[in-house]
């Protein structure tokens, strides 16, 4: 089973990128968190491929 891939909201304003129950990284912006994310997505889907 793939581990899934979110961006969850910080109590600092703060968003934390994770995959499965492990935090990759955090601190970032929005709109970095969703671009780490779609980073790691595209990454998978070369990896399938």
């Amino acid at each position: 089973m793939a581990e899934v891939i979110r961006v969850k909201p910080t109590h600092d304003g703060t968003y934390t990128v994770y995959r499965g129950t492990l935090a990759l990284i955090c601190g970032l912006t929005r709109l970095q968190a969703e671009r780490y994310e779609a980073s790691l997505t595209g990454q998978k889907l070369a990896a399938v491929a």
